[in-house]
């Protein structure tokens, strides 16, 4: 078992306990599972794992009113895999051309998604994944 799926699997099941009913739960996954490059299986079957993880999860909990949605960003400008995209103009110029808002994105324009999921306007939103890049590969 993978690691990172293996973090958020225990996560979860040792959470749950303090999880109130009508709560949320919020996974993040990857663009990589709808499309592919080179090099970056491992990681992209990790996140198609918790994809399904999630549908499980939502199924699972919904009796006690607690949705389980999953988002998957886009390339985001952050310091994952050492910052390789923040700081590579050349990548980001790749990026950009690959996505229908050509910019890359940053980490607020996943978090303001992951917040939403978790009011009570998304409460009927549940066991789906929402992919925020921008139209990265359509």
């Amino acid at each position: 078992m993978n690691v990172h799926f293996k973090g958020v699997f225990f996560l979860t099941q040792k959470a749950l306990p303090l999880l109130n009913d009508g709560g949320s739960i919020v996974n993040l996954s990857s663009g990589l599972t709808r499309f592919s490059f080179p090099g970056l299986g491992a990681y992209a079957s990790m996140k198609g794992a918790i994809e399904v993880l999630t549908k499980y999860l939502a199924k699972e909990l919904g009796s006690r009113g607690i949705n389980v949605n999953i988002v998957a960003p886009g390339a985001i400008a952050t310091e994952f895999g050492g910052g390789r995209l923040k700081n590579n103009t050349e990548m980001q110029d790749h990026i950009k051309s690959l996505t229908a808002i050509p910019r890359i994105g940053q980490a607020e324009d996943i978090g303001g998604v992951v917040a939403f999921l978790c009011t009570p306007e998304a409460k009927w939103v549940n066991a789906q994944r929402i992919e925020a890049s921008g139209g990265m590969n359509i």
